[in-house]
Parts: structure tokens; C-alpha cells; sequence
């Protein structure tokens, strides 16, 4: 491999590559979640797309394979970085709505909470997560799981053009007429193509959302449990939610009465334009109903709001933290996996999990996308996802011993199927296409990228090539 002792600005670009210990290295590799640190040898923050060339350029000329990242959500559920040349990508412009065409342009880089700031006003609505602070490209071409999702369907389905370098610096469009063998594989392939610089996304009418949370303390989790599941089996598909047992330390962020632990259920309907807010007000009303009978709530948040208020539903954390954790999608939950589920995270589980919860599937997520990608439905009704915070190696063998007995006990209802935006470990259990799909994406791969210089961000079981 050639070495290099320095940084060096290439051509016209203004590129640079910085080092391990220069403080624009340290910005090009911050991640989100800080239990899993980004060391590639080198890194560039990409802003133009002849910033991506020359960085391109670069890593070909000393022999460095290339990974691509943005905000560093996923950062444990990719491989090591060591002796790659890892390209940020913070796309320069703004996120562009075209309102007669319910389209969205999303530079790379982009979070969902500029998505969102753009299209509202425009009373339009984007297949979001579930924070503010996520990449949109990365997100979706995960799949992505929206909290209007039962309505509209897995997120990636709502790309309709993609554009991005390739390994010989070329800058590609693909969607339905333009290259549609590549526009199929970037949508939920895995990954491992090049470097994506910007994603055309159509958006929805809507008036506003009706969301928020309802939360119960944790002593009630069996009973709640067993009433949101009875409900999600006849819910109506404007209604996405989820389930979460929560347990959360006096911190200054999070309110006084959900310190300790919590059952919260949350979730969104979407008024769509011209709609009735009272309808979808009652739609939630239905949901609670049989919760408030129950017991109690300690906190609740539902209410009709604007577009983005279904960010803060979930109350996800918007600075980086460390966080280590699992998730598989679940078949149909009986009596057994309930009693299992309580056994695992309710009260006196002795947990170590901050939070451990159940996202209810079905509807559209369940149906295929006509013109979708190589990942356009989830044939699974709920989806398990689960974490906490290494502090210390003590702490980091915990969530790890957990982790090996949550799949244990959960074993007899695990698909064996995951969703790529939502694993957590790069070492965890995950498969989210069949053989065939994984040939037909091989075959993409080896057109686009034949030497593999991108054959690191590829998720595990997304190819055979190498």
C-alpha cells in the first residue's frame, strides 16, 4: 500500500485529506453513537462533487479502500475502518421542493428535521424517522421505518431517483428510466455501490399529524402489553405505533415523570389534505381507550399537530451518546412471548437496557411495492429493537450477556429477517434479502464498482462476492 506522511489539497477541489490528530479529521469522523468510534486511516468531508472525485482519486492512487458516512448513526453496524478513506459527505445546497410534483430533493448529509422544515410549509408531508437528527440517504436506502409507514409503506419506497459517483468518478442518476437495474439495487441493497450524493423523494398532502405519547409506570407493563398487542391485530392502517419499556436516568432532558421505569406507547396519523383531524383524534382515542382503562397514564403527549411534531413523538436523543444493542423482526406475538418479554425487560428483569421496544408492522409495510427496490416490503408484524449505554467494560459485557439471552428467549418467534437502518451491531444476526435478490445485486455491484473499492460499506449477507 503507498503511504502519504501529510494532508494534500487536490487540483481545483479544494480536497483535503486529513489525518489521525488533526482537528478536521476529528469533525470528518465524529459518529453519533460514540460506543463505536470511526479510526480510518484518512478522511475527507466531501461538500461538491468534485471534492468526491479528487477524494476518489486519492484513495485509488495509495491503495485505500473508500467508506461513506454522513452523521454516524450506524457507525456499529459497519465493519472496521482501519486502513480505509472515509468520505463525509455533506452535500452543499438546500433541500429543494418541487410542490407540484410532491418531490423532494435531499442533498446528502441532509437530517430529517431540515426535510421536514422544508416541505410543512408547503403542507407536505416526508416518510421520516423517528429523529430529527438521522441522514435522510442513509435512512432510506435502509429501508426506513416511518411513523406513518402502515399508511405509506417502507420508506425507500418513496425514492424515486438517486444520484451518486461511482469507483471511476462518474456521476450517475438512476431511477425508473434511467439505469433501472441500479436504481433497484440502491433501494435496500446493502450498499457498496458509491458514493450518493443526493436522493429525490416524493412527499405527501397532509394537513398536520396527530401524535404524541402516552406513558404508564412499568408495574402495569403486563396488562398494557396484552392490550396493545390485542389492539394491533384489527388497528386500522392510518395508525402506526410503538411500544417501549423504558428505563431512563435523571438526566436534564428527560421529564421528571418518566425518570425511572416506564411503559410508553407512541405513534402518528397523518390528517391527509382536506381530511378531518377529528377523525384521525379518534382513531387515537380508540387506540388509548383500552390502555387508559387499564391504568393510569404518568404522562401524555397526543394531540393534533403540525408535521413536525411526530419528531418528537419518540423523544429519541439528539446529541451523540453510546449506545450498543439488537434487533430482529417478530412474528405474531402469543401469551408465551408476552410472559417472555416481561420476563426479559418488565419490572424486576434486572435489564440493562434503557429501552426495549416492539414497532407495530403490518399494512403497508406488509405489502410489495410494484416499481420498489431490492427491499420494498417486511413480511413480519413487529419489529424488536433494543438498547443501552456501555458506560464501562462491566456495563459493555452486560448488554452483551442480555443481548445473547434476549435471542435465546425469543427464539421460537424470530424471522430471522432485520431491517438494514435498524441494526445495531455489525456482528448481529441480519438478513433482509433472499439468494436471488442477493445475486441480482451482485451483479449490479460488479458493473458499478468492479475492483470493490467500496466493497467495505456493503452490509454483511447483502453479497457473495467476496
Amino acid at each position: 500500500m503507498a503511504m502519504f506522511d501529510g494532508p494534500g489539497t487536490f487540483d481545483d477541489s479544494g480536497t483535503t485529506v486529513w489525518l489521525p490528530g488533526e482537528t478536521a479529521y476529528e469533525t470528518a469522523t465524529r459518529v453519533f453513537n460514540l460506543a463505536a468510534p470511526a479510526r480510518p486511516a484518512a478522511a475527507v468531508t466531501a461538500r461538491t462533487l468534485d471534492q468526491i472525485r479528487a477524494a476518489l482519486g486519492h484513495a485509488r492512487a495509495e491503495g485505500l479502500p473508500v467508506r461513506v458516512h454522513s452523521t454516524g448513526h450506524a457507525a456499529a453496524a459497519t465493519g472496521p475502518m482501519e486502513g480505509s478513506l472515509l468520505i463525509r459527505t455533506e452535500l452543499e445546497g438546500d433541500v429543494e421542493i418541487d410542490p407540484r410534483r410532491r418531490l423532494a430533493r435531499i442533498p446528502a448529509g441532509t437530517r430529517w428535521g431540515a426535510v421536514v422544515a422544508a416541505a410543512a410549509p408547503h403542507g407536505l408531508a416526508a416518510p421520516h424517522g423517528s429523529s430529527p437528527t438521522v441522514g435522510a440517504v442513509g435512512y432510506l436506502l435502509g429501508g426506513g421505518l416511518s411513523p406513518y409507514g402502515r399508511q405509506l409503506g417502507l420508506a425507500v419506497n418513496s425514492v424515486r431517483a438517486i444520484e451518486l459517483v461511482t469507483a471511476d468518478g462518474q456521476l450517475r442518476r438512476a431511477d425508473a428510466s434511467h439505469d433501472p437495474d441500479l436504481f433497484w439495487a440502491l433501494r435496500g441493497g446493502g450498499g457498496g455501490f458509491g458514493v450518493v450524493t443526493a436522493v429525490e423523494v416524493e412527499l405527501s398532502e397532509a394537513a398536520g399529524v396527530v401524535t404524541g405519547s402516552t406513558s404508564w409506570a412499568a408495574e402495569h407493563a403486563g396488562p398494557l402489553l396484552t392490550r396493545w398487542l390485542e389492539w394491533t391485530l384489527k388497528a386500522p392502517r392510518e395508525v402506526t405505533t410503538s411500544l417501549r419499556l423504558m428505563n431512563l436516568p435523571p438526566l436534564p432532558d428527560v421529564p421528571p415523570a418518566l425518570v425511572g421505569s416506564t411503559l410508553a406507547v407512541d405513534g402518528a396519523i397523518l390528517v391527509p389534505a382536506g381530511g378531518d383531524p377529528a377523525a384521525a383524534q379518534r382513531m387515537a382515542d380508540q387506540m388509548l381507550e383500552p390502555l387508559l382503562a387499564t391504568a393510569d397514564p404518568v404522562m401524555s403527549t397526543w394531540a393534533l399537530t403540525s408535521l413536525s411534531g411526530a419528531l418528537e413523538a419518540h423523544m429519541d436523543p439528539t446529541d451523540p451518546v453510546p449506545f450498543a444493542g439488537d434487533h430482529m423482526l417478530l412474528s405474531e406475538l402469543d401469551e408465551d412471548a408476552v410472559a417472555e418479554f416481561l420476563r426479559l425487560f418488565g419490572p424486576g428483569s434486572g435489564s440493562p437496557l434503557i429501552v426495549a421496544g416492539l414497532r407495530q408492522l403490518g399494512g403497508a409495510f406488509a405489502e410489495p411495492a410494484p416499481d420498489g427496490g431490492a427491499l420494498d416490503h417486511l413480511d413480519a408484524p413487529y419489529c424488536y429493537a433494543g438498547s443501552g449505554v456501555p458506560f464501562d467494560a462491566a456495563a459493555a459485557r452486560a448488554l452483551e450477556e442480555h443481548r445473547a439471552k434476549v435471542r435465546t428467549a425469543l427464539r421460537p418467534w424470530d424471522t430471522g429477517r432485520t431491517v438494514p437502518s435498524f441494526v445495531e451491531s455489525v456482528t448481529q444476526p441480519q438478513r433482509h434479502l433472499d439468494a436471488l435478490a442477493v445475486s441480482r445485486v451482485d451483479r449490479v455491484r460488479t458493473r458499478v464498482d468492479p475492483d470493490g473499492l467500496f466493497r467495505g460499506d456493503i452490509a454483511p449477507n447483502a453479497t457473495s462476492l467476496w
